[in-house]
This record gives C-alpha cells, sequence and structure tokens, in this order.
C-alpha cells in the first residue's frame, strides 16, 4: 500500500510552481500523506482499495497538470488566475477543490467502480465517507499553517470557519457521491454528455469563486493586504512537515 510516489509528485509539483497554482498540490499533498496513515493504521475497511482510488483520484490532477492530458475546462479556469496577486489564498485553494471535488470526484468513483464491477457502489461507500474523517482531521493543521501566511485565518477559524470549510468540502464530496451514483448507469455516450454539463457548472462555479458577491467582495482586499506577497513562501508554508 504505497502512497509515497504520489505524494512526493504532488510535492514536486507544488515546488516547481512560481504561482499561485502551487497552493492546491501543496495541501493535496499533507491530505495524501494523512490517507497514507490512515489506510495503514486500519481505519479503511479497505485500505489497499483506498490507496488504489488515492493514486487514480491524483491522476486526474497531475495528468492534466502534466500536459499529458487535455485539462477539463474546470482545471483550465483555476489554473488561469494562478498569476493573480488579488486573489485570496483561500481563493485559489477553492478554485482547486472546486474542480478536483465537484469535477473530478464523482467521475473517478465511477472509474473504479467499473473496474471492481461494483453496480450499485455499495462497496465503496463506507471507505468514501471515512475520507471526511481524514479531512477533518487534516484540515486544522493545515489551516495552522496557512496563518503564518494569511495572518486574517486563524482569526476566522476561532469563530468557526474552519468548521464552515469542512462542512462545504463534505457537502462538495456528498455531491460528487450523487454524481457518481446518478451517471454510473448510463453508456459511454450519457456519460460523457453529463461530464460535459458537470465541467461547464464547475466552470461557472470557479468564476464565483475569483467573483463573490458584495459585502464579501469589499473585503477581499482587506485580507489580501494581510497576506504574504511571495507564493512560494506561501506553498512551502501549506507542505508543512512535507516542505
Amino acid at each position: 500500500m504505497v502512497l509515497d510516489d504520489t505524494i512526493e509528485e504532488l510535492r514536486s509539483v507544488a515546488l516547481a510552481a512560481n504561482d499561485a497554482t502551487g497552493h492546491f498540490p501543496a495541501m493535496y499533498a499533507r491530505v495524501t500523506d494523512r490517507v497514507r496513515q490512515a489506510a495503514a493504521a486500519g481505519e479503511f475497511g479497505d485500505g489497499e482499495g483506498m490507496v488504489r482510488f488515492a493514486r487514480a483520484f491524483a491522476g486526474w490532477y497531475l495528468r492534466p497538470r502534466a500536459g499529458v492530458e487535455p485539462a477539463s475546462g474546470s482545471w483550465s479556469a483555476a489554473w488561469a488566475v494562478g498569476g493573480d496577486r488579488r486573489l485570496l489564498i483561500v481563493q485559489h485553494l477553492l478554485l482547486g477543490i472546486n474542480a478536483h471535488v465537484n469535477h473530478d470526484l464523482g467521475q473517478v468513483v465511477v472509474e473504479l467502480a467499473d473496474e471492481r464491477d461494483d453496480r450499485s457502489l455499495h462497496g465503496m461507500r463506507a471507505d468514501f465517507d471515512t475520507v471526511n474523517s481524514v479531512l477533518a482531521a487534516t484540515m486544522p493543521d493545515v489551516l495552522r499553517d496557512l496563518g503564518r501566511s494569511s495572518r486574517w485565518v486563524n482569526e476566522t477559524a476561532a469563530w468557526g470557519a474552519d468548521r464552515w470549510f469542512h462542512f462545504s468540502l463534505e457537502t462538495a464530496r456528498e455531491q460528487a457521491w450523487r454524481f457518481a451514483r446518478l451517471t454510473h448507469p448510463l453508456d459511454v455516450d450519457e456519460r460523457r454528455l453529463a461530464a460535459r454539463e458537470l465541467d461547464e457548472l464547475v466552470r461557472v462555479l470557479a468564476f464565483l469563486i475569483t467573483r463573490p458577491v458584495r459585502p464579501v467582495r469589499w473585503l477581499v482586499p482587506v485580507g489580501r493586504w494581510l497576506e504574504a506577497d511571495d507564493p512560494h513562501a506561501v506553498t512551502i508554508d501549506l507542505l508543512g512537515h512535507l516542505a
């Protein structure tokens, strides 16, 4: 059950970035490392299956990032603003989460369910839900380290923003599961159509992340003023112990 190479690849992508596109893979490497630890500790019903899932899931980010396959509109939207210094660090992280969870995750579930011949997805559900606990254990540490680059993060965390962040992530994961359950019975052409429609929706969500509604839009410049301006330094903070 090896995830070390996947973690190292995510880490390398993060460190190679010279803009904010390094933030998401840094956080993602941390989460994948925690999944590795959880699998080794027997926290999943099917530890080897979860390792295969984690590797396959990471591939949906790593392959287009490396140019091995075309990027979805969702990822293109996230990477297009990597050099926009007006966006908050959290906005860049949310853009990555939006593309990888809202767009990629449900399709990975379908892909692996096909390999397992799991027509009901029942065999994957319990471990899929266990990942929520892994995320809940990881995010506070990530946000704490982010606080070194973003002076407002710890203050908002004290008011429960970290719980809201985890709730939003868990909600997105549940929506991805729903997409998988609805599309898994479809034929190839119907799945392709569903994936295109999903990509269009996630691209709209990406636009909304970069253009939040008022009064949040007015607060973004203030928050940005309280953040480090060196994207590589931010990425190092987000990598935490993996740096």
